[in-house]
């Protein structure tokens, strides 16, 4: 699974590494990232790859309210296009969801060691993400507009800290998922499973990640486990 992520470059940085046309948004650095929060996320309309802020936690169009996105905020990528929660926005609205690393946290439930997880070479990623619209059957004059990181079984790095793991793309598979025209079930799977990076860093942090207030640059700091 993935509950909480960071995402600290500055926008300059981000438009080299991603293919991004428009951002009319304000980038900040987040170094713990917890769901129902803003998070950074590329888009596709009009032909052009937008990066706008979505709020993390999927709201479905149907729900009665936004309270269902805290419980929302991983899709499994094996049963994704046919969940009904999520198989229209598989085929519709996906999306790329920036990071730069993300926590997890290792060993039994009392004595848990959060790890921070990034790629080897510890550039920034995209997960894999759905996003969605939400206004109430249009008695919101405000949308509220959310998304969900997609994930699956941890690869051989990820497995001795956890079972589960986010998507994450590699740049070449960039184009394809945030095709709106390209609704192949099959070749979106396709993607899920071959163009994806599976073998990441993870170094043990300061157990402070744990609440949400703490949020400064020293959450990514390695620390000696005792």
């Amino acid at each position: 699974m993935c509950g909480r992520f960071v995402g600290f470059r500055p926008l300059k940085d981000l438009m080299n590494y991603f293919p991004i046309d428009v951002a009319n948004i304000e980038v900040t650095e987040n170094f713990n990232v917890a769901p129902t929060q803003e998070i950074l996320a590329i888009t596709r309309h009009d032909e052009k790859n937008h990066l706008e802020r979505l709020h993390w936690g999927f709201v479905p169009f149907w729900a009665k309210d936004t309270t269902v996105g805290s419980r929302m905020i991983n899709a499994r990528s094996e049963t994704v296009a046919t969940k009904p929660s999520f198989r229209t926005a598989f085929k519709n609205r996906r999306c790329l969801i920036l990071a730069d690393g993300f926590y997890e946290w290792a060993g039994k439930a009392g004595n848990k060691q959060p790890m921070f997880l990034t790629l080897p070479d510890g550039k920034p990623f995209a997960f894999a993400g759905l996003w969605e619209t939400w206004d109430n059957q249009g008695k919101e004059p405000i949308p509220y507009r959310s998304a969900t990181i997609l994930t699956r079984e941890a690869s051989a790095s990820v497995m001795p800290i956890h079972n589960r793991m986010p998507v994450i793309l590699q740049p070449k598979a960039f184009d394809l998922w945030l095709d709106r025209k390209n609704q192949d079930v099959r070749l979106l799977q396709d993607l899920l499973h071959k163009q994806i990076y599976t073998r990441l860093k993870s170094v043990p942090v300061s157990n402070q990640v744990n609440s949400v207030k703490v949020n400064r640059p020293g959450n990514i700091k390695p620390v000696e486990i005792k």
